[in-house]
This record gives C-alpha cells, structure tokens and sequence, in this order.
C-alpha cells in the first residue's frame, strides 16, 4: 500500500507511546491523516526526509488568547489587575471581528512555526478567529466566551447564550482538523454563579468541554470572594462546572482543599510559567499538583501577557521553574516535561485517543526538528537536548491531521507576508 506521506528515517522519533518511550532511525507513513506505520521506509506520494532531524508529537497550547498578537507589549510591568484595565481599553479600539481575525491567523502562524499543532484558545469573535486559524491549519479549540456584563465585545447574556447554542453548528460549517466544541465563562470574578451554572446546562447538552481562569493570583481569589462569597474554585464547585472536567488557566494560588477537590473531579490545570513569572502571579507547584493526582498541561497564555506563544520557551520555563520551586533538581524529568506539552495536554482535551503521541492509528499531529545546529550538538538525550537545548527556530516541518502546514519553515497554507501585513494594518502599525 502507498502512503500520501512518508517522514523518512528519522534519526528519533519521540513519544511513541504514552510512557514516552524513543526510537531510533525509523520512518513515519501517514495515510488519510493517520499514522499507518512506524519503522522501515515504505511507498508513499510524498517524502519528507528526516535524516539528521528529531519527529515528535504536535505540542499542545492548552491556554492562550491568540488574536492577542494584536496587543504584543501594550501592558508591561502591570499585575494582573493592570494588566485587564491595559488591554480591555485597547481591545474595544481594535478588536472587532476583522481585529480577531487578523490577530487569529497571525497568532496561528506563529504557533504552527514553533511547533504548536493544537491550541485552546480563549476570546471574542471566536467565529472569526476559528476561521482564521483553521486556514492557517492549526488544530483550533475555541468557542464562544462569557462575562456576565457586556464585556469588550458589548454582548449581552442572552445574545451570549444563543450563539453558544448553535456553536456546534458554527463547527461544522467552518470545518478544518476534528475538535470539540468548547464554551469559555472568563473567570468566577467576572460570571456570576447562577450564570456559570447555565453555562454548565448548555455544556450538558451540546457536549461541549469548559474552560475558564481560576486563581490566577491573590488579588483573583480576592476579588472572586467579595463578588461570590467563595473562591474560585468553591464558585466553580458550587455552580457544578468542575463535574465537567474543565481546564482551569493558570491555577496558580490553590490551598490544599481545592487540589484535592479538582483532583477528584478530573479537572485539569493549564501551567503557564511565562506569562505567571512575567505578571508576577506566582509560582505553581505543578509537581505537588500532578502528585496529587491533577492533570496538568502547559500554555502560554497571550501575547499581551506572554509576548509570544512559544511553547519551547513554555517548557523550559516549567523544568527550572519546577526544580525551583521543589528546590529539587530532579523534581521534574525533561521526559515529562515534553508528556505535559503533547499528550497531557492532549488528555486534557479529551483528544488523547487522537493525538499527543506517535502511535499507529492516531491522527499526524507531527513536528520534525532540525537537529543541525552548534547547540543541539552533542544529542546524549533526545528529551534533554528538546527541552533545555532546542527552540522554535528549530521547527522545520509541521503537519496536522496527516497535511503539511508548515515545509521547510513556511507557512503552506497562507502567505506569511499577507498575514503580517493585515495584522498590521488592524492595528495601525508599520511592519
């Protein structure tokens, strides 16, 4: 049988099971976007050749904000707080349907050329943003965001709810690479109790996942209790939205009581050191979380809290940050590192049958590294030299769902240029 894809003869490949087993020298064929076989060179349409290079699992961005390119260093040496009072201003000047689908696709862009093959993204317009990144050929979660106030995008509660009810629609007109349909309250501090629970009735009945920030900072856990009465886990809890196994953003400031609970519900956490450290949130104990029995996955947030959306830097940034906090220089393995960025970000997702591992029969969710650079040379640990020693520039090829998305380091669905320059044009800048 001819395969429509070969990845020939890679000097690794990564991930091959979920316990991140390696191989060596192998090749990869792919027929209708599905890993057929794992090992000697076959037949196929197409060749990418992999000598010299590194083939590992999509990485997976289980929370960001990708039409926030747009806000790239509007609120610098700000909190949290700050940083929400920045960037709403600036949202409501440019972030219209035309400003999220600019922002979208080049958040897209940039994510598929850093190896980011899946991404959970959180923000207004989400049909216009789900169009932009899926032309692009990004695995693209998203759906429609909730305040219980007319929030940037001026929407009321009602109008809220009708376009979740016919999300899953809006899914299925756009089309692109299989996700679920998701519904995304903001925060317990900024939709209400009663709110979150009608939220969670419209979850039941679509099928769709949750996914919302909790206990970001201090200040968040003080602001959810002066509006609810509880924190935000207890808010959450108490409007039955952790009984659907949501992804929780960031889950930085959690006493013991609430890791316990969120373990117990299967509900997982979204770590993002860069955006965590550059805000000064704090610092999650992700290794005392996933001790506890929490599913963890790692995220960059957005690009005007992050800067960018490199999950490289994301899991660098998790292994020192975790052996820091632990005060533990073996607190957390590169192996797992690269686990929390593929596939439990992937379980997180509920797409861990689909993704997140090279296995056949799971769909070509691929990222092939150029090992051909001074500082991924010696490689003594194929997991070590990705974490501690590769980059974004590194990416040479990416393919979702079995396509090529990304050859030779450009992008093979849109033109970058094009992307750049309406990017720039929404917000009034020179490229």
């Amino acid at each position: 049988m001819t395969a429509d894809v070969l990845i020939e003869n890679a000097r690794y490949a990564l991930m091959t099971d979920e316990d991140g087993a390696s191989r060596e020298h192998v090749s990869i064929a792919i027929t209708d976007g599905v890993i057929t076989s794992i090992g000697d060179p076959a037949p196929a349409h197409s060749v990418i050749d992999a000598r010299g290079a590194l083939v590992m699992p999509g990485l997976v961005n289980l929370h960001t904000h990708l039409p926030m390119t747009l806000l790239r260093g509007v609120a610098e040496d700000v909190d949290l707080q700050g940083f929400l009072e920045r960037v709403w201003a600036e949202e409501a000047r440019i972030m219209d349907a035309d400003g999220v689908y600019a922002g979208a696709q080049l958040g897209a862009v940039e994510a598929l050329l850093s190896g980011t093959t899946t991404a959970l993204d959180m923000y207004f317009h989400p049909e216009a943003g789900h169009r932009a990144a899926v032309e692009a050929g990004l695995r693209h979660i998203t759906g429609p965001v909730f305040f219980s106030f007319p929030g940037p995008d001026g929407l009321e509660w009602d109008e809220r709810v009708r376009r979740a009810r016919t999300w899953p629609q809006t899914l299925e007109e756009i089309g692109g690479p299989y996700v679920p349909p998701a519904l995304m309250p903001h925060a317990a501090f900024t939709v209400g109790v009663d709110h979150l629970a009608e939220i969670v009735e419209l979850a039941s009945a679509h099928g769709a996942m949750i996914t919302t920030h909790a206990s970001e900072n201090d200040r968040e856990n003080a602001d959810t209790v002066a509006a609810t009465g509880m924190r935000p886990i207890g808010a959450l809890d108490a409007a039955g939205v952790l009984e659907c196994a949501p992804v929780l953003g960031h889950g930085v400031r959690l006493n013991a009581t609430e890791r316990q609970r969120i373990a117990q519900t299967g509900t997982s956490i979204a770590h993002c050191p860069g955006s965590n450290l550059k805000l000064g949130s704090g610092a999650a104990d992700i290794v005392g979380y996933r001790q506890d029995g929490i599913g963890v996955g790692l995220g960059t947030d957005g690009c005007s809290s992050s800067n960018d959306l490199d999950m490289f830097a994301a899991m660098r940034l998790t292994a020192n940050l975790a052996r820091l906090v632990r005060e533990d220089p073996a607190a957390i393995s590169a192996r797992e590192v690269v686990a929390l960025a593929t596939v439990e970000g992937a379980r997180a997702l509920g797409l861990e049958g689909r993704i997140g591992t090279i296995e056949v029969g799971k769909e070509a969710d691929l990222v092939v590294l150029d090992l051909q650079a001074p500082h991924l040379l010696p490689v003594h640990d194929p997991y070590t030299s990705v974490v501690f020693s590769a980059g974004r520039g590194d990416v040479r090829d990416v393919i979702v769902a079995g396509s090529a998305v990304v050859r030779d380091r450009e992008p093979t669905r849109v033109v970058l240029a094009d992307v750049m320059e309406r990017a720039a044009e929404v917000v009034g800048v020179e490229r």
